[in-house]
């Protein structure tokens, strides 16, 4: 069976030869295990964490954050968002917050968040109040942009407003909230392992991130950060996957 790889991937595969041949000229140059190791014993490294005993307790953990506030960021999200898309005063309500939402630096909301939670409910608070704005977001601008003639169609046969946003709304609106989910989950991953590395909860892959750092590890934690990197990149390919499935229509 022939396997033919268009030019695009040719072209991504170049670029990560690029990164690890930058990569490896630059651990030859600095010839230091405390400032880069070269990319072969990092490999190693990653692989090793694998068969340590909690591995799967540091990555389960952080994933259970990452999805407990991304869930909660999804249904405030495109609630709050089907109803400012339609109406015009709740969205004037709305807008201000989200642009604070998304102007206020993480470090800050991290060192206040710090003050009022625990550690373990300081990186979900902050995977929310990152992920909340850009699928409230992108789910009012996929409401902005649904037909008005379907909807005062819709009207005119005194059809419900429940039915209407089901049956007209959502449908519609699908690729948006994809497309805000897939944004909201490759920021949301960054901001939580932050927020493990700055509350220090027992569990986390910003948590053992942290201690490497503290003993000069950097192997390790290069290693952790390559993890963290492909756990953002399977959950992107998930949604990505659920949006062929669902949004048939764009075949």
């Amino acid at each position: 069976m022939r396997i033919s790889i268009s030019r695009t991937k040719w072209i991504s595969i170049a670029a990560v030869a690029f990164m690890l041949l930058l990569w490896k000229v630059l651990a030859a140059h600095f010839d230091s295990d405390f400032i880069l190791p070269h990319p072969e014993d990092t490999l190693v490294k990653t692989l090793s964490l694998f068969g340590e005993s909690q591995f799967l307790l540091v990555v389960g953990a952080t994933i259970l954050r990452g999805l407990l506030g991304f869930a909660i960021s999804l249904v405030f999200g495109v609630s709050l968002g089907i109803a400012a898309g339609i109406s015009n005063d709740f969205n004037a309500f709305l807008k201000p917050i989200l642009v604070v939402l998304r102007s206020t630096p993480v470090i800050a909301i991290i060192l206040l968040a710090l003050i009022w939670l625990n550690a373990n409910s300081v990186p979900i608070f902050i995977a929310i109040l990152t992920m909340f704005p850009f699928i409230c977001t992108n789910t009012i601008d996929g409401i902005r942009s649904v037909d008005k003639s379907l909807v005062e169609m819709a009207q005119v046969y005194r059809i419900g407003k429940l039915r209407i946003v089901r049956e007209v709304y959502i449908p519609a609106i699908m690729p948006f909230i994809i497309s805000g989910a897939s944004s909201a989950m490759g920021i949301g991953w960054r901001a939580i392992i932050i927020g493990e590395v700055l509350s220090q909860p027992r569990y986390g892959i910003g948590t053992v991130m942290h201690s490497a750092q503290t003993f000069l590890n950097v192997d390790a934690v290069i290693a952790w950060t390559i993890i963290a990197v492909l756990l953002s990149y399977i959950f992107e390919r998930i949604i990505r996957l659920t949006e062929k499935r669902i949004v048939v229509w764009r075949g």
